[in-house]
């Protein structure tokens, strides 16, 4: 049972991630492709969590949250250059 959850999981994660995909190459405006960007990010995240809890390592949480961390600078730094077309 323990891991038909974590199959499942991982299939549903997957075909987030493809639609995020899609949806970073067709959205029209820049805001939207940041926020899908950023949503990609996040499921890679969750991705990492379900692989290390899956295979018992510990390295790939280690890798998620360093992804996670990145991936908030990084939305943060282009959420603000696109607003004010400066970063610091």
């Amino acid at each position: 049972m323990h891991e038909i959850v974590f199959y499942l999981a991982f299939v549903w994660m997957t075909g987030l991630f493809g639609v995020s995909v899609v949806a970073v190459i067709r959205l029209p405006t820049t805001t939207g492709r940041i926020l899908a960007l950023d949503t990609l990010t996040l499921i890679l995240v969750a991705l990492l969590v379900l692989y290390a809890a899956a295979f018992r390592s510990p390295y790939y949480l280690d890798a998620a949250l360093i992804l996670a961390l990145l991936a908030f600078i990084g939305t943060v730094a282009v959420a603000r250059y696109h607003g004010e077309r400066k970063v610091f």
